[in-house]
């Protein structure tokens, strides 16, 4: 188990010995896990001390962390969440907040938060997260890390503590994109997509989202090193939805689904909610059955649209979030107004289930920034291919 953690990303609660194979693709690499997926004999706590105060050691292990285990990794420890994984910012109001290595006076980012910093502190080889609204792509941007939001449903989701689940996937944090991809391989298997993807769209409307100019500027030298993997550059065609009606889209659905997960076990008593938090759970219990209903349609609309824009061989580069990670000691209230914006931007992958990766391939003011790639449905090993053909040019 974990020791030393300066990084304050880890929140053990046991010092069960978890078993995994003595030899495998994965031997040697260490492994660390969100506090929201069951690893056996460990309390799954999801991020609340209420919650963990209910809980009873896990009994078995969650089907994503068995995979990794199987293939010789080796498990060191839970990590920190936000509460019930519904954060961007990684600052869980419970526990001292992790520290991000890569710039220690910034946010480290959410919900996956531990998962983030174990890797990018050098604790952890390879830690698993998840993302129902960006929480294992923005923290992979913020601090500089490999993180691919997964095809909705490819992972199984068994032993994992649900929040939105139509939203909900699983996905993983590290350094390296050779061990990125082997983690990936024990975790996805093969590609149904075989289509080679040789189609880079872009959509001037996402770049508008930048923070100013200093990330514009980042972004458009990355995307000139994208650029280069492909023979075929096109704009896209915009969604009929807008990415502010996108947002409120996303927002209603992943809250009231939140909602239908929480609302009963919230409704009990005293959760010791955390502000943010309770004010998004507060949200979803609010959306009422014919918005849900036509948020839902709308959602139906772009996912076709959006398949229908990136085809078989396309893929959409973009920003992740907006610009790199906000400041620590930045206000709830500021910090809200950059989480608003990210999700605009996040919302795209999360809403049509399609995957997508990022890549930390540049630095502004001495903070990791990073850029994404979304394919088509299953395209997932794939992606993470790509990834690495332009990672391997960059160092070149």
């Amino acid at each position: 188990m974990a020791a030393l953690d300066p990084y304050n990303a880890f929140v053990n609660t046991s010092s069960a010995e978890v078993a995994h194979a003595a030899h495998g693709s994965l031997s040697g690499a260490t492994l660390a896990v969100k506090d929201i997926f069951d690893v056996q004999g460990f309390i799954t706590g999801c991020g609340n001390p209420v919650k963990a105060a209910e809980s009873k050691p896990a009994s078995n292990n969650a089907a994503c962390v068995q995979l990794l285990l199987d293939q010789g990794a080796q498990f060191i420890g839970k990590t920190q969440t936000d509460e019930l994984a519904f954060s961007l910012m990684g600052q869980n109001d419970h526990f001292p907040h992790p520290i991000n290595a890569a710039a220690p006076s910034r946010v480290t980012g959410g919900s996956s938060s531990g998962s983030a910093a174990a890797v990018a502190g050098g604790l952890a080889d390879i830690a698993l997260g998840s993302d129902t609204g960006g929480s294992i792509r923005a923290p992979a941007a913020f601090c500089g890390l490999i993180g691919l939001r997964t095809t909705h449903g490819r992972i199984s989701k068994k032993g994992a503590m649900p929040l939105a689940p139509s939203l909900d996937t699983v996905g993983w944090f590290a350094k390296n994109i050779d061990l990125y991809q082997k983690a990936g391989a024990a975790l996805l298997g093969e590609d149904r997509h075989q289509t080679a993807l040789t189609k880079l769209f872009f959509m001037p409307i996402l770049e508008q989202l930048l923070l100013n100019q200093q990330s514009a500027d980042a972004y458009r030298a990355m995307f000139t090193m994208v650029r280069d993997q492909f023979t075929n550059l096109k704009p896209a065609s915009q969604p009929t939805s807008s990415l502010a009606e996108l947002y409120l889209c996303f927002r209603q659905i992943q809250g009231a689904e939140a909602w239908a997960s929480h609302g009963k076990w919230i409704s009990s008593g005293d959760k010791h909610l955390s502000k943010g938090v309770a004010e998004r759970f507060a949200y979803g219990a609010n959306v009422n059955a014919h918005d849900l209903a036509a948020q839902q349609l709308r959602r139906a609309r772009f996912i076709a649209e959006f398949e229908d824009i990136l085809g078989d061989d396309g893929v959409l580069v973009l920003p992740t979030v907006p610009g790199i990670a906000p400041l620590s000691a930045e206000p709830f209230e500021q910090q809200q107004i950059y989480r608003e914006q990210a999700l605009q931007l996040l919302c795209l992958s999360g809403l049509s289930g399609l995957p997508q990766i990022t890549l930390p391939l540049s630095m502004v003011d001495g903070a990791p920034f990073a850029i994404s790639l979304i394919g088509p449905r299953h395209s997932d090993m794939a992606l993470i291919a790509l990834a690495k053909q332009i990672l391997h040019a960059k160092a070149s």
